[in-house]
């Protein structure tokens, strides 16, 4: 087997680069992420209420279940009270949205993402002209 020669360290501005690839790839991450949790569902929307009855309604239900039924019932009742611990939570969109306009145009050019594609994703024109991405870039 060859032998490799030594490797030569990284120079501070590679190292700076990595640095700030990381840094906005964080931030573009977690906007995408944000907007994908935060979008909204069709349908009527759930309240705490009617996630309560229909809690009631499953446990009422499981006593007189077959087997497989008992366990889609118990799985639809660890999914409704995850949503129900989760109902109250809320994420600041105007911070990650101000964050993502500042290394939008810069991550963008880096990685070859095109106004198309972070149309695609579900970001809206209003952030994408505010972060300075246009139709021709």
């Amino acid at each position: 087997m060859a032998q490799r020669g030594p490797k030569s360290p990284m120079s501070d501005s590679h190292k700076a680069a990595l640095a700030t690839g990381r840094v906005e790839g964080k931030v573009v991450r977690d906007y995408l992420e944000a907007l994908r949790a935060n979008k909204p569902a069709r349908g009527r929307k759930r309240t705490p209420e009617s996630i309560a009855k229909r809690l009631a309604a499953i446990d009422g239900e499981i006593a007189g279940a077959d087997a497989v039924k008992e366990l889609r019932l118990v799985q639809e009742r660890l999914d409704l009270e995850a949503e129900l611990a989760t109902m109250g939570a809320t994420v600041d969109m105007s911070a990650l949205e101000a964050e993502f306009i500042k290394v939008a145009k810069a991550y963008g050019e880096r990685t070859g993402v095109s106004h198309a594609a972070w149309r695609a994703v579900g970001i809206p024109p209003a952030v994408l002209k505010a972060a300075g991405i246009s139709r021709g870039a």
